[in-house]
């Protein structure tokens, strides 16, 4: 009960943003760049933490992720409710996610590397490598079979781990699980890419 309440309290809170987004007529393309530019002072506030006590600066750059994810999770229904969804929008949308995403993880590489936290930068580039392959995984399978949206760790979730590691000061644990669920996904993709294409090029049996 109290789930839904804050569910359907958000809901309107994202509804009212949408509306006053769609009657400043701004482009949803703006939108989406904007929230691309936002993560990417999220990504500057973590590489600059101090590395003895980063507490301080990753709770700010988790608050900044929080701003950045309104662009993102309002652009879409924006450009819905003003009747400018295209198709560049869609792919320019992907586009800035993909950004996004390796912008926060290239501002805790730095932090890393300033640490001289050498394990951890090689965690984060493996990070890295499950985000971008988990969306490319996809993209490629739907370009053989219907949909591959098999897997538990796509952007969303990504991007709420993150704001829990940062406001809580968890962030290696976080990393840890996108390290590992992020390939894990794309190992799963694979392989249900792998079916599915098979029962595609099985001939019928004779009847």
């Amino acid at each position: 009960m109290v789930t839904q309440q804050i569910g359907n309290t958000l809901g309107r809170v994202v509804d009212l943003i949408v509306r006053v987004f769609a009657a400043s007529q701004i482009n949803p393309n703006l939108l989406t760049f904007i929230g691309m530019a936002i993560n990417a002072l999220a990504a500057y506030l973590f590489a600059i933490a101090s590395t003895a006590s980063p507490g301080e600066f990753f709770r700010w750059a988790g608050a900044t992720v929080i701003v950045a994810g309104i662009f993102d999770l309002t652009d879409g229904s924006v450009a819905r409710v003003t009747g400018r969804v295209t198709p560049f929008g869609a792919f320019f949308d992907s586009v800035m996610d993909r950004y996004s995403d390796l912008v926060l993880l290239i501002g805790l590489l730095v932090f890393y590397g300033r640490g001289n936290r050498f394990g951890y930068v090689t965690l984060v580039a493996v990070a890295m490598i499950g985000s971008v392959m988990v969306s490319y995984a996809r993209a490629r399978a739907e370009a053989l079979i219907p949909s591959c949206k098999v897997g538990f760790l796509e952007r969303p979730e990504r991007v709420v781990l993150i704001i829990i590691g940062a406001l809580f000061n968890r962030m290696e644990a976080v990393l840890w699980v996108i390290a590992v669920l992020s390939n894990f996904t794309v190992i799963h993709r694979i392989v249900y890419t792998m079916h599915e294409t098979r029962k595609s090029t099985t001939p019928n049996p004779p009847s």
